[in-house]
């Protein structure tokens, strides 16, 4: 909202200093300070109202050291990343941004599906929260979505170059210029030419138009497993808002790469129009995460609950398909990932191994992965500054794939 009312003034009335709205890098600068400012200053007020209303965590003793201490701690901490996110994001971006408006869309739409689940934790004592299948059901219902925009929406393209000839007294003169077109193309990490277009995953006897088919089958897939991803990996103080911090950075370098023309022609990468104004979505999200870690980290004062934690896996999911960045995922999501499939490993070795030999058996000591070396006797605070050194590494590749191909 204010970028539109200082662009009133700086055109109608020169007022001095309006124009500087202007430019990304000072309205990402003032997202990124406005959210540490409200997770900081209210972030307190929040816990103590969550205390005030008894909203704590119910802990189920698993033997994990420390654990039962945490009984009785805050939840539904998440309102605190949501609001630090929200409000810096309608002050200083492009409200009329489909990608703003898709990621608002997203973090209020996730962030009411956990909200209700750790509503029915807290308030009606049900320890198993909203069930799966509704939380599926919202999830895919905004990959649709998420999906049906991005394949839809007139103002989601990518800009390309269109070699040509003119002919002049002297002869053809090659010529080029950029169009702005509708493509269903991504980014393959690590190879030289590495636009890849979903048509081609078709077979032949199908014909393109169906292309939006498959698309948002893919996005759904990909929204529900990174939201999930997210969702378990929030399991020890810090872990989950400290690595959603790191990814949100990658992401947010993502988006301002792909909305610079000399940035983007200097690396042969995707130009995307109008993709810029996620850099100041992103600003705000890693500001409200690191504001919220102030009050998660260990011993933590409070947790987000899957108020934050669906919400953090979902806005991620929507960046990293808005920059044509999913196919790098599982690296840049990869402590998500490997959390994520940890569990899908036990419980299906377990179930494997009962029902082949009688009795069920484990792989990890207990999954999540973090679990694992919680039963291995590591301090959880060890544990996830080493998880966090993981991310920034993973970081690093995801990062080295603009050059190296």
């Amino acid at each position: 909202m204010l970028y539109y009312l200082f662009t009133y003034l700086d055109q109608q009335f020169n007022f001095p200093g309006a124009g500087v709205f202007q430019y990304l890098s000072f309205r990402a600068g003032a997202a990124i300070t406005l959210s540490l400012l409200i997770a900081a200053v209210y972030g307190r007020q929040i816990i103590d109202m969550l205390r005030k209303l008894q909203i704590g965590e119910e802990i189920r003793d698993l033997g994990l050291q420390g654990q039962m201490q945490k009984r009785g701690t805050p939840t539904m901490g998440g309102f605190i990343i949501l609001a630090s996110l929200v409000f810096p994001t309608l002050l200083f971006a492009k409200l009329t941004n489909v990608y703003i408006v898709l990621l608002l869309v997203s973090t209020i739409w996730t962030g009411l599906i956990g909200f209700i689940d750790d509503y029915i934790k807290v308030f009606k004592k049900n320890k198993e929260g909203l069930q799966g299948k509704f939380k599926i059901v919202g999830q895919v219902g905004l990959g649709l979505i998420v999906g049906l925009t991005l394949y839809f929406n007139e103002h989601v393209k990518i800009r390309v170059y269109k070699p040509g000839l003119i002919s002049t007294s002297i002869g053809q003169v090659e010529y080029g210029s950029y169009q702005d077109i509708k493509s269903m193309s991504t980014t393959v990490p690590f190879l030289k030419n590495n636009d890849f277009n979903y048509t081609s995953l078709l077979p032949d006897f199908i014909p393109d138009q169906y292309t939006w088919i498959l698309y948002v089958a893919i996005v759904i897939f990909i929204v529900t497993a990174v939201s999930n991803g997210a969702n378990i990996t929030d399991g020890i103080d810090g872990l989950a808002a400290g690595t959603s911090v790191i990814i949100g950075l990658t992401l947010g370098v993502f988006a301002y790469l792909s909305n610079n023309k000399p940035f983007s022609q200097y690396l042969s990468i995707m130009y995307i129009p109008n993709s810029g104004e996620m850099v100041i979505f992103c600003a705000a999200f890693v500001g409200a995460c690191i504001g919220f870690l102030w009050y998660n980290s260990y011993p933590a004062q409070v947790f987000m609950g899957d108020t934050g934690s669906l919400m953090l896996g979902s806005i991620i999911a929507v960046l990293a398909l808005a920059t044509r960045k999913e196919l790098l995922i599982p690296i840049v999501c990869g402590i998500f990932l490997v959390e994520l499939v940890s569990v899908i490993m036990q419980v299906s070795y377990f179930r494997y191994t009962k029902k082949r030999y009688g009795e069920g058996r484990r792989i990890f000591l207990m999954s999540p992965l973090h679990h694992h070396f919680q039963k291995k006797g590591y301090h959880e605070a060890k544990i996830v500054t080493r998880f966090w050194i993981v991310a920034i590494i993973l970081a690093v590749i995801s990062l080295v794939t603009l050059k190296l191909r």
